[in-house]
């Protein structure tokens, strides 16, 4: 197994979500939860880790006061996605699993996140869920 991407002798990717959430290619609908566009974030590092963060853009109001109400903190998490730990790829496969170290939701720390991968065009990396193939997230590398 190796690392995604080499560019000038460094192992490293940070790209931004692109064409947003495909979930549920077949049937062209959004999810709800995330909006038509979310924005985000990856980040893959020669050492080996990697971070993910997916915001919806949905309409997600501001808090009334400096800390949140139980209600205004549930609507704030909804539809984001935050985590990070390492990664590994298997080219035969070409899957790259997310060995999650950290995320926002606790239940999933420590649970592996696999994903298909595909380069498209220059500098595009789609990656597939293996347990949601409907489901596609296209990234665009920083340049």
């Amino acid at each position: 197994m190796r690392r995604i991407g080499r560019f000038g002798g460094v192992i490293l990717v940070i790209a931004v979500l692109v064409m947003g959430i495909e979930a549920g290619v077949a049937s062209g609908q959004a999810d709800p939860n995330r909006g038509a566009h979310p924005t985000g974030l990856i980040y893959y590092d020669a050492a080996g880790y990697m971070a993910a963060q997916i915001m919806p853009d949905r309409p997600r109001p501001k808090y009334a006061g400096s800390q949140p109400t139980p209600e205004e903190a549930k609507t704030a998490l909804i539809g984001y996605t935050a985590y990070f730990g390492t990664y590994s790829i298997d080219e035969r496969t070409r899957t790259v699993t997310h060995h999650r170290k950290g995320c926002i939701n606790p239940g999933l720390v420590g649970v592996d996140a696999v994903r298909r991968y595909e380069f498209a065009a220059a500098d595009r990396l789609i990656l597939t869920p293996v347990e949601n193939p409907s489901s596609r997230l296209t990234w665009e590398r920083i340049k």
